[in-house]
């Protein structure tokens, strides 16, 4: 069997965990690959709306397994609150959610230096989410991590100390800012009593016996691909690989493994925090899309900044992931305009192009536009793609195209039923 993938194509906030949770009943296991609570997947069905941020997005499919893989960087408080959510809706998660001894513990000192250094960019800050995540990476690279298999080791006191004390002394050269050190590990350590409970394993060898054994694996990403730290928008990135090469690194398997790549982005487009984002709209349109598609971060709360489709930007992801499928979500806020825009093109240099400049930070560009006519009717009944508006199947058939990649999913909604199948995923 083969490990698919599932993963964003933009800035992040394509709605992965609505399809994850779709997908996640024709699998045997989900597994996140990189990213920590950075994350922020929302799902919502029976009435109910519910906000991942560490724990896999299939673990509300009864008797799916979901493993928190060691390219995941994990804050214990993040994951306790989240276990807690899970017990007060009644879900049973223990026999089905496993966490790698090699992932990465988040400690309070690490969201500390992040919420300092960020201080200390003012103007040139990055936008950081301040969950502690760029300095987790940076210890986890510089060879002085804790990791989730370090916690049942007699010295994980000791360990944890030392690297505190490192912490500590870089707080020095930084800003003064208000944080309840003692009061963020008291947290700390409770919420590790509640990791040691859980099925920790070598996560590496896990997967590929699973994989041995012919059982089907759904591999979930974090973030979005113009993250990622080697390819997305540097330095306004995150610290990992949020494309479908992280997989392998994040699970511990080859690459000859991967199999179908479905690539997610919504109908137009969005960012969180500071970066470049050439089809950002500044007037009216871009504040009727937050409100249409109640952009707000599901980690931070901060409201998103909005624009078009960008498809310069699209078939580069795509590209970069070997994207074989993809699902297209929101279409629904696009239900009110009248007219709706893509980019196909990027004006620099005095051309138009259809690749990213080297540094999208240093070169601006401008979007190339061209505009389609819009449905301005509700698709809240339509469940097939052919029931689609005409106009709606246009764009669609348009996006197709230009991409080159078939669209099979198209998500009219945040329920979890509402997603119309064009074209079965292969799984």
């Amino acid at each position: 069997m083969a490990i698919d993938v599932i993963l964003g194509l933009q800035w992040g906030d394509e709605g992965k965990g609505k399809i994850v949770d779709y997908l996640a009943k024709s699998y045997d296991i989900v597994a996140r690959f990189q990213g920590g609570p950075n994350a922020g997947h929302t799902l919502k069905f029976d009435g109910k709306k519910f906000v991942l941020h560490t724990v896999p997005s299939g673990i509300f499919r009864q008797n799916l397994i979901n493993l928190i893989g060691n390219g995941v960087v994990i804050d214990p408080i993040t994951l306790r609150k989240e276990l807690e959510n899970l017990d007060n809706a009644g879900f049973e998660y223990r026999s089905r959610l496993l966490v790698a001894k090699k992932a990465h513990l988040i400690l309070p000192t690490h969201r500390y230096l992040d919420a300092a250094n960020e201080a200390a960019k003012g103007h040139d800050k990055i936008g950081s989410t301040l969950k502690g995540i760029g300095p987790t990476y940076m210890d986890k690279t510089g060879r002085n991590g804790l990791r989730v298999g370090d916690i049942l080791l007699d010295e994980f006191q000791q360990r944890y100390e030392n690297l505190k004390h490192k912490h500590l002394g870089l707080l020095k050269a930084l800003p003064d800012i208000a944080f309840d050190l003692d009061g963020e590990e008291k947290q700390f350590f409770e919420a590790v009593e509640i990791l040691r409970s859980l099925k920790l394993v070598d996560g590496e060898y896990f997967i590929n016996e699973q994989l041995a054994q012919g059982k089907s694996i759904l591999a979930e990403g974090a973030q979005g691909s113009m993250l990622d730290i080697d390819f997305g928008t540097y330095p306004f990135v995150t610290s990992s690989n949020t494309v479908t090469a992280g997989v392998c690194n994040g699970l511990g398997v080859a690459p000859r493994t991967i199999g179908e790549v479905i690539g997610i982005t919504k109908a137009y487009c969005t960012r969180v925090g500071s970066g470049p984002f050439p089809t950002e709209l500044h007037d009216e349109t871009g504040e009727l899309l937050r409100k249409e598609g109640g952009e707000f971060g599901a980690t931070t709360g901060r409201p998103r900044r909005c624009g078009w489709i960008d498809l310069p930007q699209l078939r580069y992801t795509i590209m970069l992931n070997g994207v074989s499928q993809l699902v297209v979500t929101k279409i629904d806020v696009l239900n009110i305009f009248k007219e709706i825009k893509a980019a196909t093109h990027y004006s620099y240099d005095g051309a138009n192009h259809t690749e990213l400049p080297y540094d999208l930070c240093g070169v601006p560009v401008d979007p190339v536009y061209e505009s389609f006519d819009g449905w301005e009717q509700s698709l809240e009944d339509v469940t097939e793609f052919e029931a689609l508006p005409k106009t709606a199947r246009q764009y669609l058939r348009f996006l197709e195209e230009y991409l080159g990649v078939p669209v099979t999913m198209v998500s009219t909604g945040p329920e979890r039923s509402s997603l119309i199948l064009k074209e079965m995923a292969k799984v």
